[in-house]
């Protein structure tokens, strides 16, 4: 199995998989909301030109997640 890291080390062009959500509260709930669940693939599309936000292609969707956000989700990438 692959090591796991966080989803703040891709960078764009990079896809990965979520394994496991660390936040907790609100956060996690609208991560949830947005279909970041375990399994789910993830692609790393760039980054503003200040570092942060990035943004991901989640489901279909374009989604901008804070790098502080990031560091509480688990990834996996692929082999």
């Amino acid at each position: 199995m692959n090591q796991l890291s966080t989803l703040n080390v891709l960078i764009p062009g990079q896809h990965a998989t979520v394994r496991e959500l660390l936040s907790s509260g609100s956060i996690r709930r609208r991560l949830l909301d947005i279909g970041l669940i375990e399994n789910t693939d993830v692609e790393c599309i760039g980054r503003s030109p200040g570092g942060d936000p990035t943004a991901f292609l989640i489901r279909g969707a374009v989604i901008a997640i804070r790098s502080e956000d990031c560091r509480n989700i688990l990834i996996q990438l692929p082999c």
